[in-house]
């Protein structure tokens, strides 16, 4: 193997931990509590957006590696 593809494949292994890491970020920023008939919400908006960041980038990354990787 060439050193161009391990590095393709090390960008999409790096960009789905990062997809991983952000969806988890996004799934747990937020909670709801139900007292006496009464739910309430509550979302932490930075942890949210630091987890669409992660998104973000995952995609990049997977998208870069791909590229790389197929790539003649």
């Amino acid at each position: 193997m060439n050193t161009k593809k391990i590095i393709g494949i090390l960008l999409i292994i790096g960009g789905l931990a990062l997809g991983y890491t952000g969806l988890n970020k996004i799934e747990n920023s937020g909670a709801s509590i139900k007292v006496l008939d009464i739910e309430l919400d509550v979302s932490d908006k930075g942890s949210k957006q630091q987890g669409y960041l992660y998104l973000g980038l995952g995609i990049l990354l997977v998208a870069g590696g791909v590229y790389t990787v197929n790539k003649k």
